[in-house]
C-alpha cells in the first residue's frame, strides 16, 4: 500500500482495547495490522440518527458474499452505503462471527485482573463495544452484528466454520472509505474463533485522510448494480 501524505490524525489501538469516534463522509481510515493476526471488530452507526445502523443481512445479500474486501460496502438499515472498502491488502474480512463475551474470554484464556496482567487490557470484545457505546448514549440494546477486519472464517462441507489463523500479515492494510457521517466503535479483543490460548490480541493503527466522495467510476459503486442503487440512496440523504 502506498503510505498517504494528507493524514489527518494517526491513533494506535492496543489490542485488547477499545476506540469510537465520528468518522465525516469523504475521509477514509486506513487500518493497519501492526503484529499479524490482528482483529477488529467494528459497529457503523448514523452519527446524525443512530438509529440508523450497519445491517449485516443486507450487506451479503445485497453484494452476493459472505466477506468483505476491495469493491464492498456496509449498507444501513435504510438502504445507504456507509462506508466502502477501497483498497485491501488482505482481501477476506469475516462478516458472520460477531464478538467474545465475557464467558468465552474466561473459558479459552482464563481468569486474569489488571495485577496479574501487569495492566494490559484483558477484556471481551462485547465489554469493549459496550463501554464504548455507552459513551454515546447506546447500550446493550444498540449492539449488532460486527465487521471482524484481518480475521477469516470458512466452512466445511458440514457447515462447521473454522479460524483461518495467519489470514492478515504484519503490516496488513484496509482503507475504508466513509459515505456517511458515521459513529464507528471498534474493539481489537480476539476473535471468537481464534484458537490461541494466551489472550495477547494485535495492536491496530488508525490512520485518517481525506479522499472525497465515490465518484461515478468508483470501484465500490460499480462493483454490483445494487451499491449504484445504493450510492444513490446515500447522496439524496445529502442533497
Amino acid at each position: 500500500m502506498t503510505q498517504q501524505k494528507n493524514i489527518l490524525w494517526d491513533e494506535v489501538i492496543p489490542g485488547g482495547n477499545h476506540w469510537s469516534g465520528l468518522i465525516r463522509r469523504g475521509t477514509a481510515l486506513r487500518l493497519t495490522d501492526l503484529g499479524g493476526g490482528a482483529n477488529l471488530s467494528a459497529l457503523f452507526y448514523n452519527a446524525e440518527d443512530k438509529l440508523e445502523r450497519y445491517n449485516m443481512p443486507d450487506t451479503l445479500k445485497a453484494q452476493h458474499t459472505a466477506f468483505l474486501t476491495t469493491g464492498n460496502v456496509s449498507y444501513s438499515d435504510m438502504g445507504r452505503v456507509m462506508a466502502s472498502i477501497i483498497r485491501d491488502s488482505v482481501g477476506w474480512h469475516d462478516t458472520i462471527c460477531g464478538v467474545t463475551d465475557a464467558k468465552m474470554i474466561e473459558t479459552q484464556y482464563g481468569k486474569s485482573s489488571y495485577q496479574t496482567h501487569r495492566n494490559d487490557m484483558f477484556r471481551s470484545g462485547k465489554d469493549g463495544l459496550l463501554i464504548e457505546l455507552a459513551k454515546h448514549g447506546l447500550s446493550k440494546r444498540d449492539l449488532t452484528a460486527t465487521v471482524n477486519f484481518f480475521s477469516k472464517v470458512v466452512p466445511d462441507d458440514s457447515g462447521n466454520l473454522s479460524f483461518v489463523t495467519k489470514n492478515s500479515k504484519p503490516g496488513s492494510t484496509v482503507d475504508i472509505r466513509f459515505d456517511m457521517n458515521v459513529l464507528l466503535v471498534l474493539s481489537a479483543a480476539p476473535h471468537p474463533l481464534d484458537i490461541k490460548t494466551v489472550y495477547a490480541p494485535t495492536a491496530v493503527k488508525l490512520s485518517a485522510y481525506q479522499v472525497g466522495n465515490a465518484s461515478q467510476d468508483d470501484v465500490c459503486r460499480n462493483s454490483c448494480p445494487q451499491n449504484g442503487r445504493g450510492f444513490v440512496n446515500t447522496e439524496r440523504y445529502y442533497l
